[in-house]
């Protein structure tokens, strides 16, 4: 049985704050997140008579919205320059460099076992904001590197063809992108003992 739209004026009702917390997760910006949202309530009522009922409403709706967060990360990566993206800690001495262990983690600096579950994690409400916040202090580009590979869950070509970058250089975002925000949460969530345990 195919489903069927209902009518456009009960969208914002029905879909508008599931979403807006979608556009918010990927773009962390409440204005960015409203206009998306719009836009693709506005694609949507353009497009409704090709909805063709294979999947549910809201899926639908996402769908659309998460090509105009892309389009908004295409238009963004044209108007950031391409820097050197290293990260303070960076400079730390995070391997060891010599003898038996050399190249693995020193003490220090390796990562902390959270004891969580992390698809529990996700779906916890206050674990998704502090996620949110600590995507917001990545420099720009590697924030939509990563918003883009484990978010919206793009191919790496998709992505080194919208940040016109070659595959190596997104791996070594993606790299630094993943250390930043395991440094971020272990500071601002896991070590503060605000993390359940499951």
């Amino acid at each position: 049985m195919k489903e069927q739209l209902s009518h456009p004026e009960q969208w914002v009702d029905q879909h508008g704050d599931y979403l807006f917390r979608f556009a918010m997760s990927r773009l962390r910006d409440r204005a960015l997140a409203e206009e998306a949202v719009q836009e693709a309530f506005l694609a949507a009522l353009k497009s409704k008579d090709s909805f063709a009922g294979q999947s549910s409403e809201r899926t639908w709706l996402t769908g659309i919205l998460k090509h105009k967060i892309i389009d908004h990360f295409r238009k963004c990566s044209r108007e950031l320059p391409l820097a050197d993206e290293k990260l303070p800690f960076e400079k730390e001495d995070m391997f060891r460099s010599s003898g038996e262990w050399q190249g693995h983690w020193t003490e220090q600096a390796a990562p902390a076992e959270w004891g969580m579950d992390p698809v529990i994690s996700l779906q916890q409400k206050e674990f998704r904001q502090v996620v949110e916040k600590c995507l917001s202090t990545l420099p720009p580009r590697l924030a939509q590197a990563f918003v883009l590979r484990e978010m919206q869950e793009l191919s790496s070509n998709e992505i080194c063809d919208m940040l016109k970058i070659s595959e190596a250089n997104l791996w070594v975002m993606l790299h630094r992108a993943r250390a930043q925000l395991r440094r971020s949460l272990e500071t601002t969530y896991f070590c503060t003992g605000r993390a359940p345990r499951t």
